[in-house]
């Protein structure tokens, strides 16, 4: 724990989920769901598609987040981590909530302010986290995780750290670990039924608790990462098999649903199906990541560094872009393309000539001195 060895495996799933999120909110107002703002036509094929990856996108960047939390505090003292959190987390979202967030509430109430500048000056009454959600959770966690960090890297944890290890060293033992996740998801749904990311919503920092907790868990223990690549093969077994389930409870009709579950059933089922994705997936791509990743190249090295204010600026840049692409008279697939491959260059644009060379830039968006 103390001496922590660059995981290759790992920084490409960040890399690779985060660039999952901009693929999802790109396909956002096309999907018939609420978003910030909407196409006026909506593709079936597309939130088909999508409710599958919103089961794992997320819950891989929390359990990475989770491993890597571990790895920074293991170089400094408590009281050095929660400052190189507020640094790293805090000073972005601060920045973001005033910076870059405002834009996407504008585009959202265009039509009511004569222009962006009138709509600023009332920006205290439109204070928003929108996408920055996920900084703001993951510096709670990150604080109050310490004391399990702490116990973790103590000779107290030799114990704990042994039956988890003989526990995931069974074939199904890492699967097995999914049945905590799917009570908790279907009990706290049950009091907390909102969608929303907001901290105090116990039913999604639960579920998104869990994953982080469970990456903090695998920075400690070693031998949990060699059972996720053993198992790899019956992980994905188990992901096909849970794919089956979820397809086809979802694409069930509703006349044969209700014939047999009241309304409430039928969503504990959904719940509990949805974990069950989430966790094979995420199982199958940590075990064959290790595989197919843990190599460094150039290439990792630059997205690693700019993946970070990527998505601190992806939410806002397709929306003001996305709000100009539907209003064309253009297909649902030209218009994914459009949005997709401008929003994406524009970004790297920002981030190269605006973010990425200046001192001050950097630390707004969180980025380590050059």
């Amino acid at each position: 724990m103390k001496k922590t060895q660059r995981r290759y495996d790992l920084d490409w799933w960040r890399v690779i989920s985060i660039f999952l999120v901009f693929l999802h909110h790109i396909g956002m107002p096309f999907n018939g769901d609420d978003f910030h703002i909407m196409n006026g036509t909506s593709s079936k094929l597309l939130d088909d598609s999508m409710v599958f990856f919103e089961q794992f996108r997320l819950p891989l960047l929390f359990i990475i987040s989770g491993v890597g939390t571990v790895f920074a505090f293991s170089k400094r003292s408590w009281l050095q981590f929660i400052k190189e959190r507020a640094l790293r987390l805090l000073i972005p979202l601060i920045f973001g909530v005033f910076i870059i967030v405002p834009p996407q509430t504008y585009i959202e109430q265009i039509n009511t302010y004569a222009s962006y500048s009138t709509f600023y000056k009332g920006i205290l009454d439109h204070i928003e986290v929108n996408h920055l959600w996920f900084i703001e959770n993951l510096f709670y966690l990150s604080v109050a995780s310490i004391p399990l960090i702490l116990f973790i890297r103590s000779k107290y944890a030799i114990r704990f750290k042994n039956i988890i290890t003989v526990f995931t060293s069974k074939p199904l033992g890492m699967f097995l670990l999914v049945l905590p996740l799917m009570i908790i998801k279907i009990v706290s749904k049950k009091y907390y039924p909102d969608d929303s990311s907001d901290i105090t919503n116990l039913s999604t920092t639960l579920f998104y608790g869990y994953f982080f907790i469970v990456g903090i868990i695998l920075a400690g223990t070693p031998a949990v990462w060699e059972s996720l690549k053993k198992y790899r093969k019956t992980n994905l077994l188990l992901t096909v098999m849970a794919t089956l389930v979820f397809y086809a409870y979802y694409f069930m009709p509703n006349d044969i649903a209700s014939s047999y579950w009241e309304v409430s059933t039928r969503w504990r089922i959904w719940y509990g199906v949805s974990a069950l994705v989430s966790w094979t997936v995420i199982c199958t791509l940590l075990g064959y990541g290790q595989l197919w990743l843990s190599k460094p190249s150039t290439l990792l090295t630059k997205c690693n560094e700019a993946i970070y204010p990527f998505y601190i600026l992806h939410q806002t840049v397709l929306i003001v872009i996305g709000y100009y692409v539907i209003q064309q008279s253009w297909s649902i697939p030209v218009k994914l393309l459009i949005l997709a491959l401008s929003s994406f260059l524009m970004i790297v644009c920002i981030y190269r000539y605006i973010v990425y060379p200046f001192k001050i830039m950097r630390f707004l968006f969180g980025m380590k001195k050059k």
